[in-house]
Parts: C-alpha cells; structure tokens; sequence
C-alpha cells in the first residue's frame, strides 16, 4: 500500500503486502504539522517525483523512473530530512537515487532540497521500502544507504530492526557484485546487532577499517548525526561490499 499525496494521503492498493502481516521497522509517520511551504511542496512535487509500484505480479526497472538513463542506482532506505541523499544526489548528477521514507516531514524536507538544488535525479518512494524491494531485479544497485535507523533497543522489538534475516537476503539479491551497503547507528545495541548479522553472512565483507567512528569524505553529516553528537553518543558508520 503506497501512499500517494492529494487533499490529504490516499493508498494505492497495487502492493499485495500487507503490511500488518510483517513487523514495521519504522515510528511514526508524521510529527509536526506541515507549515504551508511543506504542504504545497508536497502537494506540487511528490506526484512527479514518486516511484510507483507495479501491478502484482510485475517488475521494475529502477532505470526506467528516469528521465534519462543513469550510470547506476543507489537507494537510501529511511533518509530522513533529505540531507544526506541530495548532497549524494547533487555530487552524482549521472547516478539515480531512490529514497524511502515513510515520515511526511522528511519528505517534503527532502522534497525543499530537491526544488533548491534543481536535483533531478532523485525519486521517492514514500513507504516502507520492504514493499519495494521485491519487485526490483537482480543486481540492479551499485550503493544501498541505511543511516541511523530506528534501533529498536529492547530485546522483544529485536525482530524489527531493519539490519538482519530477509532484508539483508533481498540487499544482497539487488546489489551487483562490488557493490556497497553503508550502515550508520549511534545506538550501541544497534552497533552490535549490525556487525553481527553482517559478520554472520558469507555474502559481504566488511571495508570500513579498524575505526568504525571514522567515515569517508564522501559520507556528509546529517541532523540525526549531530544530535548524536551533541547527546553525546558516538556514531559508527559501517561500509560493505558485496561478494
């Protein structure tokens, strides 16, 4: 079920998933109410913007949500205020990003950088990208961002936490071998639960050296970032390749 933006948030029923069946590894969905430069931002730019589903049954081929063909596809799963994915978006004008995000105001934040920055090659998938996934082919993503997600720290939500089981089988389906998976959390139980899950598997290797608190300069600071910072929780950023 994907939600589509008119007078107020409709729901395609194209998505044979339903979501009631598969624990959700996100919060809420809206915080504080849109103030009117959000609200008509998404009312004017998501429908353009938002990557659909196929009819059940059917694939789809991220290069083809384009309006021109890209040297390669990365996805970000839960970006949040937009930050990180339209600075990647506006360093790699030959590379599509595909954001998924299910909370309203990281959408139309997404959506301010987008009309600032003139960035067309970023499209949206404003749902739990688990409905996404599976209707992507075979090694169709040369980058993959999860960034500070939601950690889910008692044991009993553990099943919840996007990082483990089916999601990393379907990352590993859809990235091309070479390709990267970059994590980042400042939850130290998520911190764990990462490097176990991916330690676990034969299919990644881990890349990101000795220093889990050192990143890449290519790897920008976002909000959730510096409030880590500022609360004084030391973030890890873990980078992947596919084997």
């Amino acid at each position: 079920m994907v939600g589509f933006p008119g007078k107020s948030w409709t729901w395609s029923r194209r998505s044979k998933v339903p979501l009631a069946e598969i624990p959700r590894f996100f919060g809420r969905r809206r915080g504080k109410r849109l103030r009117d430069a959000g609200q008509a931002r998404v009312q004017s730019l998501l429908p353009d913007l938002t990557l659909r589903l196929p009819e059940a049954g059917e694939g789809l081929d991220p290069q083809r949500v384009f309006a021109r063909p890209m040297r390669a596809i990365w996805l970000e799963v839960g970006f949040g205020g937009g930050e990180h994915l339209a600075w990647q978006a506006s360093q790699h004008a030959d590379i599509g990003m595909i954001g998924c995000e299910v909370f309203v105001n990281g959408i139309a934040a997404l959506l301010g950088h987008i009309q600032k920055g003139a960035l067309g090659n970023i499209r949206i998938f404003p749902e739990d990208a688990r409905l996404l996934m599976p209707v992507l082919p075979d090694g169709c993503l040369d980058r993959v961002f999860v960034l500070f997600p939601d950690p889910w720290p008692k044991k009993r939500h553990a099943e919840r936490r996007f990082i483990g089981g089916d999601n990393l089988d379907q990352l590993a389906r859809l990235l091309r071998s070479g390709g990267e998976l970059r994590i980042a959390t400042d939850d130290p139980t998520y911190q764990r639960w990462a490097r176990d899950q991916m330690t676990a598997r034969q299919d990644f290797c881990l890349v990101s050296g000795d220093d889990p608190t050192v990143k890449t300069n290519d790897w920008p600071g976002t909000r959730y970032e510096a409030k880590a910072r500022q609360a004084g929780r030391v973030s890890h950023f873990l980078r992947y390749l596919r084997v």
